[in-house]
């Protein structure tokens, strides 16, 4: 087992993007967390002890200084050839950054702090971010627009390929990288994330895109791309947003203000170091000849296979690519006084011509990226190429214990102590096991009776989707309500019943919060289950927040719960134990939003259609006989209604997400997934209390 800094080596930043990015990944917490304070304590100690006010000063005085000069580079450069270079270079080494834009809030919001105002405004906040509400709408969908547009998105999409793009060097993943593993990890970092949200706010769009903003214009979303700009006119700016967020976090202890510090200063500290790496970077590609350095070395351990028997300048030309894989400069010279380069012009080098022609041995051996940086070096010639630059490096990310296998840690003995450990993101393998195996379990039960056709969905899904069943059993809900007597249960009844519920509806939406995760929230179908959760919460108000309002009507009956994320709420004697067993599937299943999507999708079709028409109708007629706030059911009532609400998205999501198995896996994978889609509906009412 590999538990120690001394049995692996350190995960690279490409390493960590990768892993990070999984919405599934379970990474230990030491010697990683360890690891991590170290690198965020290590910042110079110029930055690292000032007071928040002084780091904002010198963050916004690099955000307006910074961009000036890249600016003035690409304004100085030869041509408009060197200036397109410039542009896709600093587009390329900006993206791991900007493809996941706002994602180190992913995991800041959870089912125990569902309540509390400083987290439900990170969660607007990230809200923004994702684009909540339509499909492909994060900034990193802004930001795979501008790849596109260029012609550089080959390994952008999915984000995960990113890290095989050559192109890219290993130091443009470093901040990213990290900033992605520590939001794998809110119980330790999430003061120090939102110092470094709010510094990377505020320096705005990166300063080296500035160059292809001037050239590109409108054509690309850039407010999108700018993670401290506005999503839209009816939004505040997310700078303004993430401010008043750290404000709120600053007043609640001297602590935490150290803690925000620190992931300011780190931030700032990482930005203003890569921008002057980078900027000496594009200062070097000006030179034609350093992207025919980079092209040969990134090439050359693939070509060293090849050319054997060609002499270049007293050597075997695939000798010489052997030695170019750690210094290209001597390759590059030889070459430009060969026989396959004619210096100034390539149309007539036979590099270019006929050896990659279609009967050429090289064709199709370069890309057209390939072609374009060799073609203009050798337009560069003639005179012997510029010497390189020495190489100059920053210092490395590594960390150690991000392969180690998490901890064992102990599984729940009780579903009460079950239902208090995983309303966080805290994860061992023991809690996890018990998640999955809880999962399956409740599946099992439910399979038998689907498959003896006791279930209200088809048994087959078909093209034409789920709209108009879902009408069909809207009318059927609002038929038996207006056929059936109301019974108004005594008061002390109805009481009991409120509370019984209380540990579900005061995690109401958390069987969807696997979907806050970056890589899904914007997807075409996971954007819908997104902004269901994002709703179920209030969208950043309380005042509309669901668990905040059943809080009031408890309020109403006099009673009075811990809060939900304590183990006091969850030993609280007046709940039974079955009380626990629904919610807890909500939580488990939750944290699988891969592993369980589609069983998710059949449960939150369930939830969504539960009570729309029918039983909120009655529910509303026997809270008002008591004379007790209707105002949680009315709130549901309408939000889920199946025309534009939570029952609609639900429906839709179903139907896109089977259409897309549908088209890429054929007609016996999507009937599989329907069939886990009908057990996952059925999941909701496995013998539990009624909603």
């Amino acid at each position: 087992m590999l538990s120690t800094a001394e049995s692996e080596p350190g995960a690279t930043g490409r390493d960590l993007y990768a892993i990070s990015l999984d919405p599934e990944c379970l990474l230990p917490d030491e010697p990683l967390v360890a690891g991590i304070r170290e690198r965020l304590e290590g910042t110079p100690g110029d930055l690292l002890h000032l007071p928040l006010a002084e780091l904002r000063k010198a963050a916004t005085q690099m955000a307006q200084d910074h961009p000036a000069r890249f600016l003035r580079l690409a304004e100085e450069a030869d041509s408009e050839e060197t200036r397109g270079v410039l542009i896709r270079r600093a587009v390329l080494e900006c993206a791991p950054l900007g493809l996941v834009s706002g994602a180190w809030l992913q995991w800041l919001s959870n089912p125990s702090n569902f309540e509390d105002a400083i987290s439900m405004s990170v969660l607007d906040l990230y809200a923004g971010d994702v684009g909540a509400g339509s499909p492909q709408s994060t900034r990193g969908s802004a930001y795979l627009a501008l790849l596109r547009h260029l012609r550089l998105s080959d390994y952008a999409s999915p984000v995960i390929r990113l890290t095989a793009d050559e192109r890219i060097s290993a130091t443009a993943f470093e901040l990213p990288a990290l900033l992605m593993v520590m939001s794998r990890k809110p119980d330790h970092f999430g003061p120090e994330i939102m110092g470094a949200d709010l510094c990377l706010r505020l320096t705005g769009l990166l300063p080296a895109l500035t160059i292809a903003r001037r050239r590109l214009g409108a054509v690309i979303d850039w407010p999108a791309v700018d993670p401290g700009a506005a999503r839209g006119p009816d939004r505040p700016a997310a700078l303004e947003q993430s401010q008043a967020i750290v404000d709120a976090l600053v007043a609640s202890g001297q602590d935490i203000e150290r803690r925000v510090g620190y992931g300011f200063a780190w931030a700032l500290a990482e930005l203003t170091g890569w921008n002057e790496w980078l900027y000496r970077e594009l200062e070097k590609a000006c030179d034609p000849a350093h992207d025919m350095r980079e092209l040969l070395r990134l090439r050359a351990r693939e070509a060293a296979v090849y050319h054997k028997e060609f002499d270049l300048g007293g050597t075997s030309l695939s000798r010489a690519f052997l030695a170019a894989q750690d210094d290209p400069e001597s390759l590059l010279r030889q070459l430009a006084v060969s026989s396959l380069v004619r210096p100034g012009n390539a149309d007539r080098s036979p590099l270019l011509t006929s050896l990659i022609s279609a009967k050429g041995p090289m064709f199709r051996v370069f890309s057209p990226g390939d072609t374009r940086i060799i073609r203009r070096w050798i337009n560069s010639l003639p005179g012997s190429s510029a010497p390189a630059a020495p190489a100059e490096s920053r210092p490395t990310l590594s960390l150690p214990g991000v392969h180690a296998e998490a901890p064992e840690g102990e599984a729940p003995t009780s579903v009460r102590e079950a239902y208090h450990l995983l309303q966080t993101r805290v994860d061992t393998v023991a809690l996890r096991r018990f998640a999955k195996d809880y999962v399956h379990a409740r599946l099992e039960r439910c399979a038998a009776g689907v498959g003896e056709g006791r279930s209200p969905l088809p048994d087959r899904w078909t093209r034409h989707g789920l709209r108009t069943w879902l009408l069909d059993q809207h009318d059927d809900a609002a038929r038996e309500y207006e056929q059936s007597e109301l019974v108004i249960p005594p008061r002390a009844e109805l009481i009991e019943h409120t509370v019984q519920i209380s540990p579900m509806t005061l995690i109401d939406g958390s069987w969807l919060h696997g979907f806050t995760d970056y890589t899904l929230a914007g997807t075409e179908v996971g954007f819908s289950l997104f902004t269901t959760y994002w709703d179920e919460l209030g969208n950043g108000e309380l005042s509309l927040n669901h668990p905040v309002i059943f809080r009031e009507l408890l309020a109403e009956m006099d009673v009075r719960l811990p809060p939900t994320g304590t183990r006091e709420f969850a030993y609280w004697p007046g709940f039974r134990d079955r009380s626990f067993e629904l919610p807890v599937y909500w939580l488990s299943v939750g944290r699988f939003p891969r592993t369980f999507r589609a069983e998710v999708l059949g449960l939150n079709l369930a939830i969504e259609l539960s009570g729309v028409a029918g039983s909120y109708r009655r529910g509303h007629e026997i809270q008002r006989a008591h004379g007790f706030s209707t105002r949680f059911i009315d709130i549901h009532s309408t939000i889920d209604n199946v025309s534009t609400g939570h029952s609609a998205w639900a429906a839709d999501a179903v139907d896109t997400y089977l259409a897309s198995i549908l088209d890429t896996e054929g007609p016996d994978a999507a009937a599989e997934m329907w069939d886990r889609v009908r057990v996952g509906h059925a999941a909701l009412t496995a013998g539990d209390i009624g909603i």
